[in-house]
């Protein structure tokens, strides 16, 4: 029996075991059925089936039985799974390995000779990352536009979170509010922060970026969405890491539920959206300032048109204006933090 595979699986499902249940319903095919043999429509699938044992010829009845298929699942998924967890043992030596010249090629004049600066392009972005994050020994800053995650936790992220927490490496990560009304994103801070990951969200928008150990950042491009940029210069990351900080600040936890909190985030959405009106940015900019869809922020346009009791965005943007004059723009500011 050769190797299990892919291929070989698909067969099995789409035709091998119909050919199979119809064998063990009848009791048995006829040795020279045409279907089963060379140039029959079931061929193939008969030969499998005779490859994995889940057949074998009655030579008093000439005809071919099926047998337990029991004993054939540990000739096939065994084997398989001991091959997984090598392959996954190796990759893990492959990893620390490759971890030695990755650090000794950091240290060598050849790599100073690139420059504190290198462009990544395409799939060399995320390999990048990869390479350097789990080597980190005291901080991960990430920052993470809008609500960041797609569907589902990604288990391999967390392990790697886990391993780098256990160390004692700190990672913090930075959304905006809108994250919280993602459920991927909500499922992954909950993964995380029982480990001791720190996330919070804040109003403003803000860069994708990432930093490790204050010694190397990762920033996009912002003329073209496959490329990114690496920076090793210690002034620039120094300024990149300040930023953040700062961002960080002024920012809410995500762990904590309080209605405290989130009243606080409702209210500094309702002064970031009477801002974005005042300040005449369209509705595609304004929304994504808040991390929101434009649908959401109609809304958030529409409850505040009720709120002052405006039929139309002009006479909203009037109310607000005359209310920011008057304020010493107080609109704009959330006054807890001015407090």
């Amino acid at each position: 029996m050769g190797t299990p595979d892919a291929e070989g699986r698909a067969l099995f499902e789409a035709a091998g075991t119909q050919l199979y249940e119809e064998i063990l319903a009848s009791g048995g095919i006829v040795a020279g059925d045409p279907r089963i043999v060379a140039g029959g429509e079931l061929h193939a699938a008969f030969e499998q089936l005779v490859d994995l044992g889940l057949v074998r010829l009655d030579a008093d009845q000439e005809s071919w039985v099926a047998e337990d298929p029991g004993l054939v699942n540990t000739r096939v998924v065994a084997p398989l799974s001991q091959q997984g967890a090598h392959l996954l043992q190796e990759s893990l030596r492959w990893s620390e390995a490759l971890s030695v010249v990755n650090q000794a090629w950091r240290r060598a004049p050849e790599a100073s000779e690139k420059g504190p600066f290198r462009y990544l392009r395409g799939g060399d972005i995320g390999s990048f990352i990869q390479s350097v994050a789990p080597e980190a020994e005291e901080e991960i800053l990430t920052a993470q536009p809008q609500s960041g995650r797609g569907a589902g936790v990604d288990e391999d992220v967390v392990g790697t979170e886990r391993s780098l927490l256990e160390r004692g490496v700190r990672i913090l990560t930075l959304y905006q509010h809108s994250a919280r009304r993602s459920t991927p994103t909500r499922e992954y801070v909950a993964a995380v922060t029982p480990l001791g990951a720190e996330v919070r969200t804040q109003d403003e928008f803000f860069n994708r970026m990432i930093v490790v150990d204050r010694r190397i950042a990762i920033i996009p491009s912002p003329d073209e969405l496959s490329v990114a940029l690496a920076i090793s210069e210690p002034t620039v990351v120094a300024y990149l890491v300040d930023v953040f900080m700062r961002s960080w600040e002024r920012a809410r936890p995500f762990t904590s539920q309080e209605a405290s909190v989130v009243k606080h985030i409702a209210d500094e959405q309702r002064a970031m959206t009477m801002r974005m009106l005042v300040e005449g940015h369209s509705d595609p900019v304004s929304a994504k300032r808040l991390g929101v869809s434009p649908r959401t922020y109609a809304g958030y346009v529409a409850d505040l048109k009720d709120e002052f009791d405006a039929e139309t965005r002009f006479q909203l943007g009037y109310s607000l204006g005359r209310l920011d004059v008057a304020s010493g723009g107080a609109a704009s500011r959330d006054p807890d933090r001015d407090a």
